[in-house]
């Protein structure tokens, strides 16, 4: 079966499925009455500076003050005010330049500074934005760092011949020599026309970006993120990607303009329009998959299963063997259900969207082998998650600890409240 996207528009909601021969692989939500801010950029006033933690609080026009590492401070707005400063330390402390090493961690940044910043993480509970002032802008092929000076290449392209060839359509881009960009892993097959047309749409919206910053007065929004559909089309309408099957008119002409302008006509056809009278995710067997995404307890095929419980600190993941039988050593059980865990774990991650330190309760294996096997078909699968991970080795106790970056809310926040009766404990106190 194909691999497809599956657009569902609702009055308030969109909805992306991605699925590959019919399992779902990957799934987004956007609602209209939430602001998503991560991806936005703004001209933002420094309302307060936390010395003991090297950071500044900065009002970017919402109901919460976002958060600045001190470390993190790049914006010409007020780069001309840190040049003197930074001369002055050189000069006391006798500090040579090294290219290889961060600038100096306590930078003069003063109460009602304006810094030009960039949302890396959705407000959450009590805490506001997390912000940067590295500011980066994701192309189909490329992301574009206008005050980073740095060509670069996905490290998921590996062999020597593709990295030079792409670096070397990166030095030809003369038009941001200032500037900074990285290639990403789907430009591997594509072409300097390709690559320099992305660059060169990043480099005239990053133009449209620097005159607003002259214009406007801080706090004010310089650059609003595109919304889910245009998303869809800018990070995962690939070659691999047989069709786009949307159900409403206007998303469907919608989506046909963004694939135009990104990519042309080439992958037009594939957009489709569905009419069905069935909904879109039911025909598709869409809607029973989403519905375990929900549920703590995950079943394999095998008849083992997984438990994902989050908890307020990390999430915890445990295998269990539950049904599986096979004529087989205790130790090589262990191994074929922890190998099918694996994959189905790094799914569900992605699937749920849920971030910060995740720890695995793998079956006990002894043999090194077996532990490596699985950390490695652990690796492999996360390669397909767009969020940064991180991977420790399997413990002797059989616990592995990692850790994925998370910049919004888990899909079950936002489909699910509190009870107001068990307050989330899952009981309700008898009498």
């Amino acid at each position: 079966m194909p691999k497809e996207i599956l657009v569902n528009i609702k009055e308030n909601e969109t909805r992306v499925s991605i699925t590959d021969n019919g399992i779902l692989d990957d799934f987004y939500i956007e609602r209209d009455s939430e602001d998503v801010l991560l991806g936005n950029i703004y001209k933002g006033r420094v309302e307060s500076i936390l010395p003991s933690i090297n950071a500044a609080f900065v009002n970017i026009g919402q109901e919460k003050n976002g958060f600045l590492y001190l470390t993190d401070i790049v914006s010409p707005l007020v780069e001309e005010e840190l040049s003197g400063a930074r001369k002055f330390l050189d000069n006391i402390f006798n500090l040579k330049k090294d290219p290889k090493k961060k600038q100096l961690a306590a930078k003069p940044l003063a109460k009602g500074d304006e810094v030009i910043v960039q949302v890396v993480k959705e407000p959450f509970g009590t805490k506001g934005a997390r912000l940067t002032s590295h500011v980066s802008l994701p192309g189909r092929f490329i992301v574009f760092m206008p005050y980073d000076k740095h060509l670069g290449v996905s490290k998921r392209i590996e062999t020597a011949p593709d990295r030079q060839r792409l670096r070397e359509i990166l030095k030809e881009l003369d038009f941001a020599k200032n500037s900074g960009f990285i290639i990403r892993t789907v430009a591997l097959q594509k072409g300097k026309k390709e690559i320099v047309r992305d660059a060169k749409f990043l480099f005239d919206v990053w133009q449209k970006i620097k005159k607003q910053a002259e214009e406007k007065q801080a706090p004010s929004l310089l650059y609003k993120e595109y919304d889910l559909t245009w998303r869809v089309v800018r990070d995962f309408l690939r070659e691999d990607v047989t069709s786009v099957i949307v159900d409403s008119q206007e998303a469907y002409e919608r989506i046909r303009k963004f694939v135009f302008m990104l990519i042309g006509n080439e992958m037009i056809n594939r957009i489709q329009h569905y009419k069905g009278e069935v909904s879109l995710f039911d025909a598709k067997n869409v809607t029973k998959q989403l519905n375990k995404i929900y549920e703590p307890r995950v079943s394999l095929k095998s008849g083992a299963y997984i438990v994902i419980e989050p908890t307020e600190g990390l999430i915890v993941v445990d295998v269990n063997s539950g049904r599986f039988k096979v004529n087989a050593s205790p130790e090589d059980a262990a191994f074929m259900v922890n190998m099918e865990a694996a994959l189905e774990i790094a799914r569900q991650l992605r699937l749920r969207d849920l971030g910060g330190i995740i720890v695995i309760d793998f079956i006990d294996m002894t043999r090194e082998g077996h532990k490596r096997q699985v950390l490695q078909a652990l690796e492999k699968a996360l390669e397909k998650d767009h969020a940064k991970t991180e991977v420790t080795k399997i413990s002797q106790l059989g616990l592995l600890e990692m850790t994925r970056a998370r910049t919004g809310k888990t899909i079950q926040s936002m489909s699910f409240e509190t009870c107001p009766y068990c307050s989330g404990r899952g009981q309700v106190k008898i009498g």
